[in-house]
């Protein structure tokens, strides 16, 4: 499992030409997952995003939370984080979980967040999204299991 974690003033996902999802402060998260990918990852791949002290506090310092900052988060499904640009020019996603492993993850994933107490917006798996984001900072975090759930 890959997240891109991006600290956001504002961000939002529009599908079809209408706004789906949409935040304010917080986290804008793009989400991938692989073969091998279980809930126990998830899990702990949550909870380390959700307690990231990656928000300043008064003294301009990254001392707090999305929970200490009552920030939201924007997940996005992003199958492509799984490219593989090792050969040639066109990436594989051979690595990338298959939509019958992903799907229950991903909606297990934004439960997870839901459940903690963080109010979670969505695109929706497979479809054609625009997002669009205030980055703040610019602050950019890849989490990625292999390296976290060791």
């Amino acid at each position: 499992m890959k997240l891109v974690v991006q600290r956001v003033k504002e961000s939002s996902v529009t599908i079809d030409g209408k706004i789906h999802g949409q935040i304010d402060k917080g986290l804008m998260v793009l989400v991938g997952f692989c073969e091998g990918d279980n809930e126990v990852i998830v899990d702990k791949m949550v909870e380390k995003m959700i307690h990231l002290r990656i928000f300043e506090d008064a003294a301009g310092k990254m001392n707090l939370s999305l929970n200490d900052v009552h920030g939201a988060i924007l997940s996005i499904s992003q199958f492509t984080l799984y490219a593989d640009c090792r050969k040639g020019r066109r990436p594989s996603f051979i690595d990338a979980a298959k939509p019958e492993v992903a799907i229950p993850l991903y909606n297990y994933f934004n439960q997870k967040i839901a459940d903690s107490g963080i109010h979670v917006e969505t695109g929706i798996f497979g479809a054609d999204m625009k997002v669009s984001l205030l980055n703040d900072g610019p602050v950019t975090i890849i989490l990625d299991s292999q390296d976290i759930c060791k």
